[in-house]
């Protein structure tokens, strides 16, 4: 079946290489404009467009891909399907109604619907997660699902060695949905969850809180976002990695410990294993405490 694919973020990558070592390898591919990245805020390709040239596959960026016009590139590549995982903008007409498409969501829908469904479903503390093939319209993530297969959330995992797992799954079974053209199932509203976008607040690592609910903050946000700590009379820390210990010194207090970096929380403690000093780099805890001194 010939194709083309929408997408944007790493994940999205796994997702494209995967269809394009296929019989259904894209005859063309959509994503997002340039645009500022990282902390020197260059203007740079997202990842989705880097893939597409090493692969040799063309290429659009439009400013808007709800353009007449994106439809008609489409259209003019041969295009039976669209295939769309993290596009990161929400697809409307004319482009909706020209193409039969097809969504790769990492999530077991209706649960976490939505921009940050793995980040969300590690932080609420889900035992299981998932990929869901699914049919594009006009809501938000809630079209018919195809197919779905559910993964383990692992007491270990963070976002990067859950998603990894998840975009393998992923691809396999795009590449299925398309060779065996399963039918969907409509979702069940009333269980719908919402996973928002990942903001400031999400970040921040309020000790009043359990230390399991933090430690499954830093999990998510691992590595590509990173949790931060920031307390009165404390340098703004980013914390990459934690475990939650029981005990440990009074909530809001950091402490040096045999060697462990400890925040005191509202239930247990956190124990901080690796963390970003403002302006430097990642390093372990044993590190960070030979130039840092907590108060």
């Amino acid at each position: 079946m010939r194709t083309v694919f929408l997408g944007t973020s790493a994940f999205a990558v796994a997702i494209l290489e995967r269809l394009a070592d296929s019989p259904h390898r894209p005859a063309l591919v959509i994503t997002r404009p340039d645009r500022p990245r990282g902390r020197g805020r260059r203007v740079a390709a997202p990842p989705v467009a880097e893939a597409a040239a090493e692969l040799g596959l063309e290429c659009l960026q439009p400013a808007d891909v709800n353009a007449p016009e994106v439809l008609e590139r489409a259209r003019a590549a041969g295009a039976e399907t669209a295939c769309v995982c993290a596009f990161g903008a929400l697809i409307g007409e004319p482009l909706l109604s020209g193409l039969p498409m097809l969504n790769v969501h990492p999530s077991l829908l209706p649960r976490w619907r939505g921009a940050a469904p793995i980040e969300r479903a590690i932080m609420a503390g889900d035992a299981h997660t998932g990929i869901c093939i699914m049919r594009v319209t006009a809501g938000l993530d809630s079209g018919p699902v195809c197919l779905t297969e559910r993964e383990p959330i692992r007491p270990e995992d963070d976002f990067g060695t859950l998603s990894a797992r998840l975009a393998v799954r992923g691809g396999a079974l795009l590449v299925r949905a398309l060779e065996d053209r399963p039918g969907c199932r409509e979702q069940d509203e009333a269980c719908a969850t919402y996973a928002e976008k990942i903001g400031p607040a999400d970040r921040r690592l309020d000790p009043a809180r359990p230390a399991a609910e933090l430690a499954r903050v830093v999990r998510a946000l691992s590595p590509h976002i990173g949790a931060r700590l920031e307390l009165e009379g404390e340098p703004g820390l980013g914390v990459r990695a934690a475990v939650a210990l029981p005990g440990g010194p009074p909530a809001g207090r950091l402490a040096a410990e045999g060697g462990r970096l400890v925040l005191g929380c509202g239930d247990g403690a956190l124990d901080l294993l690796e963390v970003q000093p403002p302006g430097g780099r990642p390093m372990d805890a044993p590190a960070y405490l030979r130039g840092h001194a907590p108060g």
